[in-house]
C-alpha cells in the first residue's frame, strides 16, 4: 500500500510556501541548488521517453542517459523561478499573463540556438513540473518497496490557493517586467507570428 509523503520534498517544502506567500522579485528568492536539483528531478520523472510534436513528428529522449538531456543549473533556476510566476498567474486566474510567461521564456531559450530538441522538451517539462508543484497538482507518494514517485492528480478543493486584488495586481506587473526584459528581436517575431485560431 502507497502512502501520501506527506513531508513532501524535504530540501524544496519550505522554499514553496515561501515562495507562494511572497511576490518580491525572483532575484530575492534565491533557490538553493538542492533544491533546483530536487526540481529538476521530478521534472526527469515525467519527462517522456517519447514527444509527438504539434506538426505530428516525434522526438524521442533516452531516458536511460539523462546527461544528454539535461541543462545547466543556472539555466535551470532561472526556468524554475518563470514557472513560479506562471503557477502565481494560475493561482490568480490570469490565463493570458501565464501563456504570455511560458511563451517569452521558450522564446527565449529557443532563441540561443544551443539546446537540442529534447533539451527544449525537458526545459518545457521543468516548467510545467515547477507549476504543477506550486499549484499542488503534483504529489510525491513513497511506495511500500522503496522510493518515490511523482503522481499527478487534481488539487483537493479546499486546500486551493487564492489570489488578493493587490497579488493580481503583482503578478500582472512582475510578468510585465519579465516579458519586456525578453530581446527586441524575439518580442517582434512573436508579433508577427500569426494570432491562434480560436474553434
Amino acid at each position: 500500500m502507497r502512502k501520501i509523503w506527506t513531508a513532501g520534498m524535504r530540501a524544496v517544502g519550505f522554499v514553496l510556501v515561501a515562495l507562494m506567500l511572497n511576490l518580491a522579485p525572483a532575484s530575492a528568492q534565491e533557490l538553493s541548488d538542492r533544491a533546483v536539483r530536487a526540481f529538476m528531478n521530478y521534472a526527469w520523472a515525467l519527462t517522456p521517453a517519447k514527444f509527438t510534436k504539434p506538426d505530428g513528428t516525434s522526438v524521442l529522449i533516452d531516458k536511460k542517459d539523462r546527461s544528454k538531456v539535461e541543462i545547466p543549473m543556472d539555466v535551470a533556476r532561472e526556468v524554475i523561478k518563470v514557472g513560479r510566476l506562471t503557477a502565481h498567474a494560475q493561482i490568480c486566474e490570469l490565463p493570458e499573463d501565464q501563456v504570455a510567461n511560458y511563451r517569452s521564456l521558450m522564446r527565449r531559450e529557443e532563441a540561443k540556438g544551443k539546446w537540442t530538441e529534447q533539451q527544449i522538451i525537458y526545459i518545457n517539462q521543468l516548467h510545467l513540473t515547477t507549476v504543477m508543484l506550486l499549484t499542488g497538482k503534483i504529489k510525491l507518494v513513497e511506495k511500500t518497496e522503496g522510493g518515490k514517485e511523482v503522481v499527478i492528480e487534481e488539487p483537493d478543493k479546499e486546500e486551493a490557493y487564492t489570489c488578493t486584488d493587490e497579488q493580481r495586481k503583482k503578478v500582472k506587473e512582475l510578468i510585465a517586467a519579465y516579458i519586456a526584459t525578453e530581446p527586441k528581436s524575439e518580442q517582434s517575431k512573436a508579433a508577427q507570428a500569426p494570432a491562434p485560431v480560436k474553434k
